[in-house]
């Protein structure tokens, strides 16, 4: 156990966490002694969710990336390396795919009609009955990635502890549950700012020891892997042909229909402060994505051709053999690294999954007059009781990657929904047969043998994404068309006035701030 390890970077986390926190808590002080009462509530409860939709380019870059970069990026990836080799890039390589389509339509669409939660423009093209469903599916999906994140966090901290995964999953929990309860989205983004830094310095500084301690360490695991049949195409990027149309298209797949549509990733673009900002960050968020799987991948096939770490199973080979090599101070600044990524999407998943539960769900239906403060006390509680739950279920201990391709695929038709609907037309009966059929095929596939009666026959073993792709464009295209007028026109041209006017609203807000 490295006890001295695990204090330095708990206490690093404690820092860095209340120090964003109280530098925060002071510049809303003297936000409040500048404005009215009912003007500095209600920008509060904005800042909370959204950060005063004031967020710049560097901090909107940050928390883009660190967001989608969380355990399934590392532990993941760590994994199912292990598992499959160097084909796992492709993970990440998604997240590119999937951050530029972001950064340049989706992203910026639902900032232009300044909503809040996805929901509420889905709500506007199909109805209440839809958005409904779409809320609690995307909720339970989002809360379904936080236990994933619990898992990750407990992995690496059992590791360096020696401590039961179970243990230190309630460790990392707590610290996730303090990265965003205090101040929401503006404290999630003023943490990230640090610990990207961190992050990437940890993760090179890593790679370039392991490299030193294991004196040909990434050629020697080349030459290992290559000669084994079973591992022959480990270091290969695009694996075997049925693993690039299974995995790395599926992946592809999942991912792009998912995050650049899901309530996880698109609160940060509502909070940024322009268009503009927007399309600045794909150039940073982009690469911290994809390199970040690149280096998790090179680390993992160097422990998965040494056998006494390649013994350990595909959990704890990478990060055991990382402990073992680095000395302390790089495994502390690893550590904090791994820790800063996933804890970042812990603390997003949390934060969004409590936003449409009180946006969609609590407030519309319950409490339609609560105050801004009792909206922000509400999130607060919400957080801490979606958080505490997943660390319970998490300790059951899925594999990571195939655990989040079952998750992302609940969110693909939500994606054609919003494009179908934004773009061409809407009618809340399409949307309703599109949901159940794509959702009741997701269940089917994963539970009633399909996927396996499918992959005796074609030796694909086809991933979840897939089925609801195919589900959710078939049906929207045929209903779409058999409805025929009988449906909401373009969403777009419906709310053009609209988008025209908040656009000159934050445009006039970004200059004055500019000005100060």
């Amino acid at each position: 156990m490295q006890t001295g390890v695990i204090i330095g970077v708990v206490i690093y986390e404690l820092v860095v966490i209340l120090g964003c926190t109280f530098a925060l808590s002071y510049m809303e002080k003297k936000k409040a002694a500048h404005a009215s009462a009912e003007a500095h509530a209600q920008g509060k409860a904005d800042d909370f969710v959204l950060a005063g939709r004031g967020m710049g380019v560097f901090t909107l870059a940050t928390t883009i990336a660190l967001t989608v970069l969380g355990s399934a990026h590392i532990t993941g990836i760590f994994e199912m390396t292990y598992n499959q080799g160097s084909v796992s890039v492709w993970f990440s390589l998604a997240h590119v795919i999937m951050i530029v389509i972001a950064c340049f339509c989706t992203g910026l669409w639902v900032r232009k009609v300044g909503i809040t939660t996805v929901p509420q423009a889905l709500k506007e093209m199909y109805g209440k009955g839809p958005s409904l469903a779409i809320t609690c599916i995307m909720a339970g999906q989002i809360w379904g990635v936080l236990t994933l994140e619990c898992q990750g966090v407990g992995i690496v901290i059992a590791t360096l502890t020696g401590w039961d995964v179970q243990q230190a999953v309630i460790v990392g929990g707590i610290l996730g549950i303090l990265y965003v309860v205090f101040a929401g989205m503006k404290e999630v983004g003023a943490v990230n700012n640090i610990n990207a830094i961190v992050m990437y310095i940890g993760l090179v500084v890593a790679c370039i020891v392991v490299g030193i301690k294991l004196p040909g360490a990434y050629d020697n695991a080349k030459a290992v892997l290559d000669a084994a049949p079973e591992t022959s195409f480990f270091t290969n990027i695009f694996g075997t042909p049925d693993l690039m149309i299974t995995f790395a298209v599926g992946q592809i797949i999942a991912v792009t229909f998912c995050q650049s549509i899901s309530q996880m990733l698109m609160q940060t673009f509502m909070s940024a402060r322009s268009d503009k900002a927007i399309r600045k960050t794909v150039w940073i968020a982009a690469p911290l994505n994809g390199m970040f799987g690149s280096f998790a991948v090179a680390l993992a096939l160097v422990a998965r051709s040494i056998p006494e770490y390649a013994d350990l199973g595909a959990k704890l080979a990478t990060t055991t053999m990382l402990v073992n090599v680095l000395p302390a101070f790089v495994s502390a600044l690893l550590l904090a690294a791994l820790l800063a990524a996933i804890l970042s999407t812990f603390a997003m998943t949390s934060l969004t999954t409590a936003t449409l539960w009180v946006n969609d769900i609590y407030r519309p239906l319950f409490r339609p007059k609560a105050s801004p403060k009792e909206l922000i006390n509400v999130n607060r509680v919400m957080i801490i009781i979606v958080a505490l739950i997943a660390i319970m279920v998490s300790t059951f201990l899925p594999t990571i990657l195939g655990a989040i391709e079952w998750v992302f695929a609940w969110i693909v038709p939500i994606f054609w929904l919003f494009i179908f609907g934004m773009f061409w037309k809407s009618n809340g009966k399409v949307a309703a047969a599109t949901l159940a059929v794509a959702w009741i095929l997701n269940l089917l596939w994963s539970f009633a043998g399909l996927q396996t009666t499918v992959a005796n026959a074609t030796g694909l073993n086809l991933p979840n994404g897939y089925v609801t792709l195919i589900a959710s464009l078939v049906v929207l295209i045929i209903g779409n068309l058999a409805v025929g007028k009988n449906a909401n026109p373009a969403y777009i041209k419906m709310k053009s006035a609209q988008i025209a006017e908040i656009q000159a609203e934050m445009d006039a807000a970004e200059l004055a701030a500019s000005k100060k």
